[in-house]
């Protein structure tokens, strides 16, 4: 009996799982920390093509608009008049945001002037119209 009980005590049964769970957490929170959020418009655009189109890295706030003039911005279609007030609000919320409007090559120039109206009056300077590069022409 003495023998059993000695054994009993002397062994380890386990692995201690506590440093890996706390390396673990703390990836995690470090991914979330660094993760960019990107609002995306939630529709696909078939951008023009320009010659002197680059890429840019910066952009946050997506605004999508389709070659029948539906505006889509986080995967919702918006009327024009509500665009100043999600943008405004949105601008609060991460102030250093830029907006890129993602026209349709058949959309309408007018909508594209009035969505980038009222990304300006919602006080957000920044704003790159979105294209492909490659030749001009379409």
């Amino acid at each position: 009996m003495q023998s059993r009980r000695h054994s009993a005590e002397g062994e380890d049964h386990g692995i201690d799982l506590a440093p890996m769970l706390d390396f673990t957490v703390n990836l995690l929170i470090f991914f979330i920390i660094t993760t960019s959020f990107i609002k995306e418009a939630g529709i696909t655009v078939f951008k023009p093509k320009a010659e002197t189109a680059e890429h840019r890295d910066t952009g946050n706030l997506l605004v999508a608009i389709r070659e029948n003039g539906d505006i889509w911005m986080d995967r919702q279609q918006v009327e024009l008049r509500d665009i100043r007030t999600k943008m405004e609000r949105l601008h609060i919320e991460r102030p250093e945001d830029t907006v890129v409007v993602i026209a349709d090559k058949a959309s309408n120039a007018g909508t594209v002037a009035k969505v980038m109206d009222e990304v300006r009056q919602a006080g957000i300077k920044d704003i790159a119209l979105a294209a492909d590069p490659g030749t001009g022409g379409g």
